[in-house]
């Protein structure tokens, strides 16, 4: 949880780098949290408190990612490639599950630190 709660507090920061660990309990904390969501509103009978989350959470996500690409070596424009379909979003995912790359020009290795 602590993890979701950074990247929360670091809402529109774009800048730096995020260890793989914390991308990815990132996104699983969203996923839990967007699920049980979906769950409460099916029983409702409506999508409005999935969607309001969503929208709510979509510049730390992206925010978020972009950092993740920091640390692979990457620019977090690599984002856009998700647009191709099938095919950008495979590649972002593996470009997200790479392990970090030592000092580059987002600044230096957060695992070294």
């Amino acid at each position: 949880m602590e993890y979701f709660l950074d990247a929360f507090s670091k809402y529109a920061d774009f800048s730096g780098r995020a260890q793989r660990r914390e991308y990815w309990m990132y996104i699983l904390f969203y996923m839990l949290f967007y699920i049980g969501l979906a769950i409460i509103d099916a029983f409702l009978g409506t999508m409005v408190l999935a969607v309001i989350f969503s929208l709510i959470m979509l510049v730390p996500s992206v925010s978020i990612a972009a950092r993740r690409l920091h640390d692979t070596g990457r620019t977090g424009w690599w984002q856009l490639i998700s647009f191709i379909p099938l095919i950008g979003v495979i590649i972002l995912i593996v470009f997200l599950a790479q392990d970090s790359h030592d000092n580059n020009a987002y600044g230096p290795n957060p695992k070294l630190a």
